[in-house]
Parts: C-alpha cells; structure tokens; sequence
C-alpha cells in the first residue's frame, strides 16, 4: 500500500470505510475477520483478466509485523499450506510481501463455517442429521490424509500436523463441498520447516484438543484424527463434547476423555457408530485408528449417500446464509435479557428496601452496609483445637493454611466477623478441608501401617515401584526430619510433611504443608506470573471461589492450558522433591479413600521416579545406576509383596 493510500495507525484495525484499498496486486474490498494474530479480507486481483476475480487475503496485524516469531510463523503457515493440494483443503494461490507486510493469497469459499452452522442449529434447537454430520467428518478426513501424508519438492514426508481442527476452521460452500483452512499453527516435523521455537509450542482451541496435548506430552497426527471425532460428537449431540464449570474443568474432561454425553446418546445412534467414536476417541493414541483414511473407512457405514449429503448441508449453508446472524440474534437475546433483569432487580430493590424499613423501624439504625453498598473484606481468625488463636488473616491467607494443614477439620473460625463456628460449618472455606478418610495427617494415629520405613533414595525406589505394580490404592504418608534440620541449622529450609494419595497404582495426590508448593507460588518462582500479579491474585480471590487457577486465567494472566499443565507439573515436583530430602520417615496405609480434588493427576509412577532419581543423583547416571534393580522390580510375573 502506498504512504498516500488511507493512512492507519499502527496497531489498529484498518477500516474500509473510505472504499476498495489497493494492496499490491489486490484490492480489498472488505474486511471478513480479525483473528489474534492476522486479519483476512475479501479481496480481487488488480488485473482484470487475473483469475480467481474474488479470493481472500490474510495480512498480519500491524503489531505482529515487526514481531520476528510471528512473522516466521506466518511464513510457515504459508510454506505447510502451499505444500498440501487436495480438494478439500482451502487453496493457496500465492504468498508475498507488500512494503514490510507477509500476506497470503487463498481460495474464498462462499457460504459460511461449521461454526456458525452449528450455533444457528443449536438456536433453533435443531441437529444435523447423522448421515450429513458423518459425510462432512469424512470430507474433513480426505483432506487431513492429505496433509499428513504430504511431500516436500524431494519427494520427503513433511510430517504436517494441522493442530487446529476445529468447527471454525471447516468451510462449508453453498454448493456443499467441505474445506479445512487455516494452517496457522499447523507443525512440521521437517527441520526446514521448524526455524522457530514457536513450532513445538502447544497451541489451538482447548475444547478440541487431543489427551496427549492437554497433558502437555509429545504428540502426533493422531491428535488431529482425536479432534475430527470431537467434531463430529459435537455434530451429533448439538453441543460441545467436553464441558466443564470453567476452562480448567474442560481440560480435565478432556485429559480423562470422560464421553459421558456420547454414551448418553449410545442408542439413538446407529449401530456401532459410538464403537467407532469410542475408538477413535481413546485416551491413547495407540489405542485410536491409526491414519486418517483408517478413520475414514471405518465411518463409511453411517454416511448418508455423498449426492444427498452434498445437496442437504447446501442447502443448510443457503438457509444461515439468509437467516439472521448469531451476533443478531444475541443482541435480540441480550436485550430480552436486560429487559428481564431489571424487572427482576428492581423486585430485589424493592423487598430490600421493605426488609430496610424493618430493621430500622425495630433497631432504629439501618445496617450501615446496606446502606452505603460497600462491602469491606473483613479478616477471619482460627482457634485451633489445642488452644492457640491464629489470625487476623485475609481469605486468600486463611485458604492457604487450609491447604498446608496449619487448619484442620475441627478447628474454631471467626469467618469475617461472623462469630465463631467449626470451620468444616461455614461453606465459604469447608470445601477447601481435606475429604474425611481412615486416615489422619498424624503417621501412627490410626493404627499400624502396612508398612513403614525410613526416607532414603533405595527405600523410596523400591516402595514406589511395587506400589505401581501391584496398582495399589491407599495413602503415603511422608515426614521430614524438620525439628532435627532447625537444630542442626536454623537458616535450613524447612522440609515438613507430604501426603501421596495412589489410585491403582497412579499417583492421584500429593499434599503438601509447605506454603511454597502453592499453586501461586509455584507459578511465581517458574517466573510464569509476576509476585505483583499473584498479589493482585490473592487480593481477588474471594471473587472466584478461591480458585487460584480460575482467578487467574479470569484475570487474564495465564492461559487456561498454561495452569493445568502447571498443576501437572507442580505434583510432579512435589513427588520429586522426596528424593531430596535427607532424611525422615513415611508409612503406607493400603485401601484408603483418596480426598476428592478438583484435578487429580493421574501420573503413572514409574517417570517420577526416575525424575526423583535425577534429582537425587545430578550429574551421575540415575538409569544406568539402578538399571538392574528397576529391571527386577519391573520385570514380568508376580509383583512382589509389599
């Protein structure tokens, strides 16, 4: 575009208003997206006799121009798209730069995304036939075989892994042919192709992301054949797959590939299409189909005849086409809405203000607080069982000596000046007390263990390999030689207790009394947030229930997949810790009950220990050393007694 050509300021959306802008060989006529990277254009060639006479034009935003990781993303997106040619992949006619400015040149196909097809049928509490929802699965599986299996000039496999199949990434013509676009953050295995770190990044939209991804593991195109059937379940059930209270619920869902809303429908569906849903939604990739055109076969019985099929998802593309437009209808929504709140409020305002001119007419004062709106975080104080008073405390500080066992369950709490009750009755902060089990904290208060032993590097392999094989489930409870360390050194850290909690054989839990192993603080030291942000954090808390991962993918400081892998990683840690320490003492309670949490780990054993081994063995050689002893403990046969 040249200096004189409608003017914008850098960072700022361009605006059409002034008519067509001319932008090196193509004039944009309008704007049809903005994305978080790049915005796309409806645009024609300069040319009159140049062909296609519409196609799209993406361009990245101006703030990523100059952004190197961004733009050599983009120059990926355009060298993988290029790469692959197939009818049901959008095509990339060229690729260029214009002053400063990368852009691509696609194909525009007419008519809308399966997106927006989706929300009007869900408006009108309709659902694409089951024939149509597998017709359109299977077109999207003929272009994924053709992006997995494509080949660089030499004849090389690229290794492409589109990464981002989702509703909004799957064109729909009017005339009811099906195309995957966007390969923006598409991967290659190629090393031409990987010039940036960016490339191993974990990216695309959560809802429709693979197990594999989720839990932050090395992965394969096996995960785009798991979002082709998350699509299709979505199809099928008129609503996403995967749902949860928040973000973090959903990754959880997803990580547990917990199908209970497809198991719901199980027989209303033809005959042995949730076999093949099930298997290709397998929380091992192993254990899904193995390439694309494997999936697509096996969903051949359920496809409504291709003509029919084609004709009636036009002809479905035609009728959003003309409807109107989500956005529309929820203003509309909106609107009614409001109109219905403030109906609703102003009974609210109206039987408050009557409960007012009671109190005030039997107190003579008006609670000060109802009258002025303003409501100060009060702090709470705890009066533990042996007698000592703790506190004044904030939420997020009363919440933290919740979660490191300083309050416990039959602990006396001043909640914000409401009068002392037993902490598990005020149900503000009693979700926060660990699950009544058998067991206790204190090791020996229940009885004998099963067994016991002192903390050392040999006595923790052994212990948590058998417990791995056997599957066991029940409770490690771990405690360090805190007293004698403090007495050794005062300026020693403090090493306290860790509770494991297994669940046949996987680690479930670790607990922890150490103020540092908090999700926030653990974040802080990763250098994933800043200590002001976590301030803030802790400030707000109150306000999401005292979640500090909702908090803070609420607040917009981490994304969502960021602090479940976070939490993932933090019990791992937690576990890894152990062989660290010096000394101490743990004993093992088989068959208890592990507390309910709202993310449990599920990690198998084995890796962690092997992570421990490292820790406790830098510099040496952990696998080589205990090669011989791992090998008996894993070996085939009968797992030994514990």
């Amino acid at each position: 575009m040249t200096s004189g050509e409608n003017p914008v300021r850098r960072g700022v959306p361009r605006p059409l208003t002034g008519g067509p802008v001319r932008f090196g060989p193509y004039w944009l006529d309008s704007r049809l997206a903005v994305g978080g990277t790049a915005e796309v254009y409806v645009a024609r060639p300069a040319d009159p006799a140049a062909q296609p006479r519409r196609l799209i034009i993406k361009r990245l935003l101006p703030h990523f121009v100059t952004d190197a990781e961004g733009r050599t993303m983009f120059e990926r997106e355009a060298a993988l798209h290029a790469a692959v040619r197939h009818e049901n992949v959008v095509e990339v006619y060229a690729a260029g730069v214009e002053g400063d400015e990368p852009w691509l040149a696609m194909e525009l196909v007419p008519g809308c995304d399966l997106y927006r097809l989706l929300r009007r049928l869900a408006a009108d509490d309709r659902r694409l036939p089951v024939g149509v929802a597998v017709h359109v699965v299977r077109e999207v599986l003929r272009a994924l075989d053709s992006v997995h299996t494509a080949r660089d000039a030499g004849g090389q496999p690229l290794g492409i892994i589109h990464r981002d199949v989702t509703p909004s990434n799957l064109y729909l013509s009017s005339d009811g042919r099906v195309k995957l676009g966007d390969f923006g953050i598409a991967r290659s295995n190629a090393r031409a192709t990987m010039r940036s770190g960016g490339a191993a990044m974990l990216k695309g939209k959560f809802a429709y992301l693979a197990p594999e991804q989720v839990a932050g593991e090395p992965f394969d195109h096996r995960a785009d054949l798991f979002s082709a059937a998350v699509v299709l379940a979505e199809m099928l059930l008129g609503k996403p797959l995967f749902a949860g209270s928040g973000q973090l619920a959903v990754l959880l869902a997803i990580r547990d590939c917990r199908l209970d809303p497809l198991r719901a429908i199980r027989a209303i569906l033809p005959r042995g299409l949730f076999e093949v849903l099930e298997r290709a939604l397998a929380r091992d990739p192993a254990g899904r189909y193995p390439t694309a055109a494997a999936l697509f076969e096996a969903l051949a019985p359920f496809e409504a005849a291709a003509a029919p099929s084609r004709a009636e998802l036009a002809a479905l593309v035609r009728w959003v086409q003309t409807s109107p437009s989500s956005e529309q209808m929820a203003a509309v929504r909106e609107s009614a809405g409001k109109i219905r709140a403030t109906v609703a409020a102003r009974e609210v305002v109206e039987e408050e203000a009557a409960e007012d001119d009671e109190r005030t007419d039997r107190d003579g004062e008006l609670d000060s607080a109802r009258r002025t709106g303003e409501y100060t975080a009060i702090p709470s104080t705890v009066v533990t069982q042996a007698g000592q008073e703790l506190g004044p405390w904030a939420f997020a500080r009363l919440v933290e000596a919740i979660a490191t066992g300083q309050v416990q369950r039959g602990d006396m709490v001043d909640y914000m000046g409401r009068g002392l009750a037993p902490i598990e009755t005020v149900d503000d902060v009693a979700r926060f007390l660990p699950q009544l089990t058998a067991t206790t904290h204190q090791m020996g208060a229940v009885g004998t263990p099963d067994f016991a032993d002192d903390v050392s590097t040999a006595s923790l392999v052994s212990v948590l390999l058998r417990l791995a094989i056997r599957g066991a489930t029940g409770v490690l409870f771990t405690e360090g030689p805190t007293e004698s360390r403090r007495a050794a050194s005062p300026e020693a850290p403090e090493i306290g207790r860790k509770d494991l909690y297994f669940v046949e054989g996987r680690l479930h839990h670790v607990a922890s009394n150490n103020a540092g192993e908090l999700l926030g603080e653990y974040l802080a030291r990763k250098k994933m947030i800043s200590r002001d942000e976590l301030h803030f954090a802790l400030a707000v808390l109150p306000r999401y229930g005292g979640r500090m991962g909702d908090t803070l993918v609420s607040l917009g400081l981490v994304s969502s997949l960021d602090v479940f892998q976070a939490i993932r990683d933090q019990g791992r840690d937690r576990f890894v810790d152990l062989f660290t320490w010096p000394g101490g003492r743990f004993s093992f309670y088989a068959d208890q009950t592990a507390p309910h949490v709202e993310f449990p780990l599920d990690l198998e054993v084995p890796p962690l220990v092997l992570a421990g081994l490292e820790a406790a063995m830098p510099g040496a050689a952990p696998v080589a050393a205990w090669r011989s002893r791992l090998g008996a403990m894993v070996a085939p046969g009968d797992a030994p007694a514990l």
